[in-house]
């Protein structure tokens, strides 16, 4: 049930946002009484950081495969790394704009759990490009933290414009960004 009253308010916050969403919407949709949303969660609250964290839990898991695979060199993990994120949008689009959108709605006693969870996410996709400086796949004189908040950037606005359903592929997709990463846009003489 703690599931099934996720997935209704991770629908209804996305077509109504958080604070236009009341508990009585939530249960009304799911045919319960609101005892039954109050044994899983103590409030709205709880809820909303609940959903954060199972977004950027699952994010963070698929990265950290990506990472420990001693297979790939770092151009390859960026790869499958930006892929991952694209392909998330496909079967967590909603999960991704609540997490992204709704964050500002989070109180501090719950905000900060998940802004550590976040950051890690950040701090490991930043390794990630400092261990391809020091392995001599990516330029030196650009900075790590820069590079890895502008990937970031991109990928993470995706979620509210891409449609993995439309012309272009997340494999396209992604090749456009890590080729705009790894090449720039410049015309080569």
């Amino acid at each position: 049930m703690k599931q099934k009253i996720m997935d209704i308010s991770i629908h209804l916050f996305d077509k109504k946002g958080f604070t236009e969403t009341s508990i009585q919407e939530i249960v009304d949709e799911l045919g319960v009484t609101k005892g039954t949303f109050y044994y899983y969660f103590k409030n709205k609250q709880e809820l909303l950081t609940n959903i954060h964290l199972n977004f950027i839990e699952y994010l963070l898991e698929r990265q950290q495969e990506i990472l420990n695979d001693d297979s790939k060199d770092s151009r390859e993990k960026l790869r499958s790394m930006i892929l991952m994120v694209i392909s998330s949008i496909k079967h967590r689009k909603k999960s991704a704009r609540i997490f992204f959108r709704e964050m500002r709605n989070l109180e501090n006693q719950y905000l900060d759990q998940n802004i550590q969870k976040r950051d890690q996410f950040r701090k490991n996709l930043q390794t990630l490009v400092e261990e391809g400086i020091e392995k001599g796949e990516f330029q030196n004189h650009l900075s790590p933290d820069m590079i890895t908040r502008g990937i970031l950037g991109m990928t993470n606005w995706s979620y509210y414009w891409y449609n993995p359903d439309g012309e272009v592929s997340e494999e396209e997709l992604t090749s456009v960004y890590l080729e705009m990463i790894l090449h720039g846009i410049d015309k080569k003489a």
